[in-house]
């Protein structure tokens, strides 16, 4: 499995939101991987209903029907298409308390939860909300040049012994193939990137490298 998370990229914004869905679309129809974006709310019923990859959302509330202006309400991301959520990643990081009521009502709705954790240990912590996957990502090597396959493969190792393959997604720095078949070999199910997509000159190009990298 392949997520990227669009963050708020001037290039996986509006228009261009919708070109870069369509790339990993074509590149998934292509070699039948399973690939998945994040994008950000505003984008997300166009995208949704112009794809036929699973979209995500980058964040819901835990709120229901009512008087919650300003948040972001699962049953609007759900009726938008979004067929999953990313939480608690490290740049919308969620108290404890916020993260397991938003799992709660993403569940509530049928959204795939993908949480994001800092370390495996706490990853790991997080299995008691039984959520779907659960991304260990080092927040030293988010958004750098050096993956954590390449300066921490240790760390996917041990994630794999707390969390388990089946649940486990590895990212930060991953870029290509290489960086994939490295975690995958080590027992991720899949990884979540950004900016080795979202910034890239060709994305299809880096998207086939990286699909590559999960026939390990």
């Amino acid at each position: 499995m392949i997520i990227t998370n669009f963050k708020t990229y001037e290039t996986a914004t509006g228009h261009l939101a919708l070109s870069l869905a369509k790339i990993h679309e074509e590149v998934a129809k292509e070699t039948g991987a399973d690939i998945r974006i994040a994008v950000q709310a505003v984008d997300l019923a166009r995208i949704s209903h112009e794809v036929s990859i699973p979209v995500l959302a980058q964040h819901i509330d835990p709120v229901v029907h009512g008087g919650a202006t300003g948040h972001i309400l699962p049953e609007s991301v759900k009726l938008a298409g979004a067929s999953g959520v990313i939480l608690n990643h490290s740049e919308r990081r969620l108290k404890r308390e916020v993260l397991e009521a938003s799992i709660k009502r993403a569940k509530e709705v049928g959204l795939v939860t993908v949480i994001c954790a800092e370390t495996p240990e706490e990853g790991a912590s997080f299995l008691e909300f039984d959520p779907d996957f659960i991304a260990v990502e080092p927040p030293e090597l988010i958004g750098g040049d050096i993956s954590v396959s390449t300066a921490k493969p240790e760390i996917i190792e041990h994630a794999t012994k707390l969390i388990g393959s089946d649940k486990l997604l590895v990212g930060a720095g991953v870029k290509n193939g290489a960086d994939v078949r490295t975690c995958i070999k080590l027992g991720a199910i899949g990884v979540l990137l950004a900016s080795g997509v979202t910034q890239a000159d060709d994305p299809k190009a880096v998207l086939i490298d990286l699909v590559s990298g999960l026939q390990t």
